[in-house]
């Protein structure tokens, strides 16, 4: 009986889940539908929102162009260390599929957030409910669609690879690690552009905007206005969605890899329910999504405890279908791998953990940066003396967020690795990322709610608008940072599958055992430089920030003092100037950062006497500090914002108070903390592990 279950899942496993990948598709272009098919409101609605629009559109037009040309150069050396028998044939393709898709998850996630705010604020004139709805399901799109994509692209590709070369199955999915890879250097790429784009932007706006001159958020007279808005939607939707692509789609490469690596070619029924096992809890996760998304659209509940309920149902969906999947497709006498054999209730209980985890680190958190909790409240009470001790509050937060987290990574990869070993992990991680596509609905639901703000202040809609839309913005605010701790939590997890992806990829290259022992110099080399490239790389990032803003600064001052009657509110601001300004700055800031880990890794191993050993402690030093510094910059990036909000909404003297003027500045560094090197560590540990794979052939 179980055999004949087995069978049936193995055979029916992968094409079924991408079934229901196009499912998700699907219901992403209903979703799509809903949000366009509500009204723009006013004309004057209609033109503010058409500049965000204009202004998303060029900068993400001159970005692909940008990463295009670089994505060609990569292309074309994939190419030539393949007619050199250094890597597969295949990944030159599988390259450029994962840019490609990776490219349009971020463009079409970009594109219907900025349909989407607009239609927020004029849901908002009538309900808060409404709005709410309405932002959801365009942040619903995102979410549906990233991991939708990422599951089709993979699948699909692994497919069509096994029939070219079925009789080698390693060899199929050494064709992945091409795909893997485009898809990491592009979010690195999506993440930092927009990153420094959005935060360049922002900060230049409130730097002069709010501080020297006094004026409200969004306020139409600020020149810097649309850019920041643009801002929200090619960072947190554009950015995020690549990011999340990447990361789904780099896990599932990473347990094929292991599924591969770690069960014996005549264990031919193991190896193919370790291959199929992780497609069938990503398909089926996405059923859950959409249950969760469902759950939203119909609770008549507050914003944040609707939400949350959202991210419970997707969880309890997954947690009981995942266990007659994980029972049925173990053969009989069980999952038979060179670590060990494994029951359907082992690989059951390392699905729980990801799930477990998930929302563990949703909840963690939502506690460190929302405003009802402790942590911002200290922040924004600790505002009342003066800017220094809220950069202080603010910084203390931040490092004492990743205490739980971490913990919890413990518990999660002890737990996992007892029950199947390193194979367990990614069976946790893929649990943990099947979740992505409610989870990325909650992180796009933030930019579209700002931007819904915007539009209303800038067309001078009732102030009662605003209140709705600032209401939604805070619980946005908190999403945003906690789908970027649970985004930089997976990454942590999932690049340690990497790790033993790189461990067992090396053995069987150069065909010995082998070691990393803290003895050996070249291993204490390697976890110092891996180690310091988390460092290194937000360094840049934020000096990219400051470069940028700088330039916005200068900018807006120069429009106000030239042009008196901007503050007159008789002029009306060269937005476009700083669009303009801030777009080729992002570009052109982005370029180093993204490819340090890339020449790090390559510099490393083309060095003789660091070897192999090297590499592997760059690698564990990038996850360790990468995790830390990641979570931290989140964390207090987040908790600043809502400080500054929880001040403006009457706390602590409220808007014009001392208090409210200390904690713009703590939320102007917070911004590039939370919005640009935070989140880009990400991507940067994934390429850094996938860019170590590919090295191994090459060098050793």
């Amino acid at each position: 009986m179980f055999l004949i279950l087995a069978n049936f899942l193995i055979d029916i496993g992968i094409p079924f889940s991408l079934f229901l990948g196009a499912i998700g598709l699907i219901v992403a272009i209903f979703l799509i539908r809903s949000v366009v098919k509500q009204s723009a409101g006013t004309e004057l609605m209609k033109k503010v929102a058409g500049a965000i629009q204009d202004g998303a559109k060029a900068y993400l037009n001159r970005q692909v162009r940008t990463i295009s040309f670089i994505s060609l150069g990569i292309a074309l050396i994939l190419l030539l260390m393949s007619l050199g028998d250094k890597v597969h044939g295949s990944m030159p393709i599988g390259f450029l599929i994962g840019a490609v898709c990776s490219l349009v998850a971020g463009y079409i996630g970009m594109r219907i957030a900025v349909m989407a705010n607009v239609r927020t604020t004029q849901a908002a004139t009538e309900d808060e409910h409404k709005a709410l709805n309405v932002a959801f399901n365009g942040g619903a799109v995102t979410g549906l669609l990233v991991v939708g994509l990422a599951l089709l692209s993979v699948g699909i590709f692994y497919l069509i690879m096994g029939k070219v070369d079925p009789a080698k199955p390693k060899a199929v999915v050494d064709s992945l690690i091409g795909l893997a890879l485009g898809a990491s250097l592009i979010s690195v790429f999506a993440r930092l552009g927009g990153g420094i784009y959005t935060k360049a932007a922002d900060v230049g706006a409130d730097l002069v905007g709010k501080i020297e001159q006094g004026l409200d958020e969004d306020d139409p007279r600020n020149p810097a206005t649309i850019a920041d808005n643009v801002g929200d939607n090619v960072g947190d939707c554009a950015g995020m969605a690549a990011d999340v692509f990447e990361t789904y789609a780099v896990s599932l490469i990473g347990a094929l890899l292991l599924g591969t690596l770690n069960t014996d070619l005549a264990e031919s029924q193991s190896q193919a329910a370790a291959l199929t096992l992780p497609f069938l809890l990503g398909g089926l996760a996405i059923i859950g999504s959409i249950l969760g998304v469902l759950w939203v659209n119909f609770r008549k509940e507050g914003a944040a405890r609707v939400l949350m309920e959202g991210v419970f149902v997707a969880s309890l969906f997954s947690a009981i279908v995942y266990w007659p999947v994980c029972t049925w497709i173990v053969p009989e006498g069980g999952l038979k791998m060179n670590s060990g054999t494994y029951t359907g209730l082992d690989l059951f209980g390392c699905a729980l953990v990801g799930i477990v985890m998930t929302f563990a680190i949703v909840l963690i958190t939502n506690y460190y940066t929302a405003t009802q909790y402790r942590p911002v409240n200290k922040i924004a009470r600790a505002s009342q003396t003066g800017h220094a001790t809220n950069i202080i509050a603010g910084l203390g937060v931040g490092n004492m967020a990743t205490g739980l987290p971490v913990a919890l990574i413990c518990a999660a990869i002890w737990i996992s690795h007892s029950l199947a070993g390193l194979y367990g992990i990614s069976i946790a991680v893929m649990a943990m990322l099947a979740l992505a596509g409610i989870i990325v609905s909650l992180d796009a639901f933030g930019p579209i709610t700002d931007n819904a703000g915007g539009i209303a202040v800038m067309a001078d809609l009732p102030a009662i608008v605003r209140e709705r839309t600032d209401a939604l913005d805070a619980v946005g605010n908190t999403m945003k940072a906690v789908t970027k701790g649970y985004a930089i939590a997976s990454a942590g997890v999932a690049a340690l599958v990497l790790f033993g992806s790189y461990f067992l990829e090396l053995e069987d290259h150069i065909q010995q055992t082998v070691t990393f022992s803290l003895k050996e110099p070249e291993v204490i080399i390697g976890m110092f430089i891996g180690g310091l490239l988390p460092f290194i790389f937000t360094a840049l990032s934020m000096d990219a920030v400051g470069r940028a803003a700088g330039a916005v600064v200068a900018e807006v001052r120069r429009q106000i003092s030239e042009r008196p009657g901007i503050m007159e509110g008789k002029d009306e601001p060269e937005y476009a100037r700083c669009v303009d300004i801030v777009t080729k700055s992002a570009l052109r800031e982005m370029i180093i950062p993204a490819l340090l880990p890339v020449v790090v890794v390559f510099v490393v191993s083309a060095i003789p006497a660091l070897s192999y050993k090297a590499l592997g402690g760059v690698l564990v030093g990038t996850i360790v500090t990468g995790l830390f510094v990641g979570l931290s910059m989140t964390a207090a990036g987040g908790a600043w914002d809502n400080a500054k909000k929880m001040i403006e909404d009457g706390a602590y003297g409220g808007k014009g108070s001392e208090a409210h003027a200390a904690s713009i500045t703590g939320d102007t560094v917070g911004d590039p903390y939370k919005d640009t090197s935070g989140p880009a560590i990400n991507p940067m540990i994934k390429v850094t592990n996938i860019v170590a794979i590919l090295a191994i052939k090459v060098f050793f």
